[in-house]
């Protein structure tokens, strides 16, 4: 399948009750993503995907899901030219990631992520 789902965030208001609740739930083991970030990450499963749990910026939450691209801003570009909208431009973290967000006609916000090499 080319450009698979390989991440999703789950974020809300209170992102440690929410991490509590999935781990509860699901047996997760999460791992803070580091120093100051409320971010628990469900990294290398033996089956499905990673995933992190956290705290929503500024606003509701949500759910978003991460497509694996080779050129995230190839993408954002294509994902305009059909009628979706840049959400978030393509940001690196160094060492982590890098990611954009857009939206699709309809409203519902998608991710991608660089393919690590």
């Amino acid at each position: 399948m080319p450009n698979p789902v390989t991440w999703f965030e789950i974020m809300g208001r209170d992102a440690g009750a929410l991490q509590g609740f999935y781990s509860e739930l699901f047996g997760w083991q999460l791992q803070q993503a580091g120093e100051g970030m409320n971010y628990g990450m469900l990294s290398n499963p033996d089956r499905g995907i990673g995933g992190g749990i956290g705290e929503a910026q500024g606003g509701p939450g949500h759910v978003t899901v991460y497509a694996e691209v080779d050129d995230p801003q190839a993408y954002l570009d294509k994902a305009e030219q059909l009628g979706g909208k840049t959400v978030v431009p393509v940001t690196e973290i160094p060492d982590m990631v890098t990611f954009a967000l857009f939206s699709d006609p309809e409203g519902h916000v998608v991710g991608v992520v660089r393919a690590q090499s």
